[in-house]
C-alpha cells in the first residue's frame, strides 16, 4: 500500500529562514510539497502562520491577504492561522505551535497520514514529533543547517537539507541568468596603427578607378 504524507510548515520559521539564507521567499509551495512528498501520495498540506494585525502596516497588511490567497489557491493545501499577543510592548505569535502540534498528533492518532514530514528547526516539536512516532507513523524533518534543534535530527527517521540545490527550479519567480556587464569606462579598442615609413611618406596618393559609364535605361524601356 502506498505511503500516505502530511505535511506541517511551520510558515514563520520558513520564511525567516528563506531570508536569511537567500534573500527571498517567493516559494512555490505545490512543486515544494511534491518535492518533500516524492512519489508517495500527497494527503495534504498544512501551512501555519499568524494573521498580522489589524493595527500593523496596511501595505503589509495587503501583501500577507495576497499571499495567503495565493496559498489557499494551491492545490491540497490548507492555511491554519493564529494571532498575535503584546509581550513587553513586541507582538509575539500566539497559538502557532500548538495548532502544528495537535494537527500532527490529531491526524497521526485517527490514521489520516503515514508519514509526517515537519517543515521546521523548532525544538519545541520534538516531544509530539516523538509521540507521533510512538504510534508507529514515520517522521521526517525538512531543516535548513543553520537553523535546526539537534532533538529534531535524532528523533527524525529521515531527513531533508533544505539547502540552494534543494530548491533549485522551486522558485515562483525564476530569475534570468547572471550576465556580466560590459565596463561603462573602459578603454575602446583601437585599430592598430600601420607603421609609417620614410618612403612611404613621401609617395603621392594613388590614382582614383575611373568612373564607370552611367547604365543605358533606355533598353530596359
Amino acid at each position: 500500500m502506498e505511503s500516505r504524507v502530511a505535511i506541517f510548515i511551520d510558515g514563520s520559521n520558513l520564511y525567516h529562514a528563506l531570508r536569511s539564507n537567500f534573500g527571498r521567499y517567493d516559494l512555490n509551495f505545490a512543486e515544494f510539497a511534491n518535492k518533500l512528498c516524492g512519489s508517495r501520495f500527497l494527503f495534504r498540506t498544512y501551512y501555519y502562520n499568524i494573521l498580522q494585525s489589524p493595527s500593523g502596516r496596511t501595505d503589509g497588511i495587503r501583501e500577507q491577504q495576497d499571499f495567503l490567497s495565493a496559498l489557499r489557491e494551491t492545490p491540497y493545501l490548507e492555511v491554519r492561522l493564529g494571532g498575535t499577543k503584546l509581550s513587553q510592548g513586541v507582538a509575539v505569535e500566539k497559538g502557532v505551535d500548538v495548532m502544528l502540534a495537535t494537527d500532527l498528533l490529531h491526524f497521526a492518532w485517527n490514521g489520516l497520514y503515514d508519514v509526517a514530514v515537519l517543515v521546521s528547526g523548532d525544538a519545541d516539536y520534538a516531544y509530539a514529533l516523538q509521540a507521533v512516532k510512538n504510534m508507529g507513523k514515520h517522521v521526517e524533518v525538512a531543516y535548513f543547517e543553520n537553523n535546526i534543534s539537534k532533538d529534531l535530527l535524532d528523533i527524525a527517521d529521515k531527513r531533508h537539507l533544505l539547502d540552494a540545490k534543494f530548491f533549485k527550479g522551486l522558485w515562483a519567480v525564476q530569475k534570468p541568468p547572471y550576465r556580466r556587464k560590459r565596463q561603462m569606462h573602459s578603454r575602446p579598442r583601437m585599430a592598430p596603427k600601420v607603421p609609417v615609413t620614410h618612403s612611404s611618406a613621401l609617395l603621392p596618393p594613388p590614382p582614383l578607378p575611373p568612373s564607370s559609364p552611367a547604365p543605358d535605361v533606355t533598353k530596359f524601356i
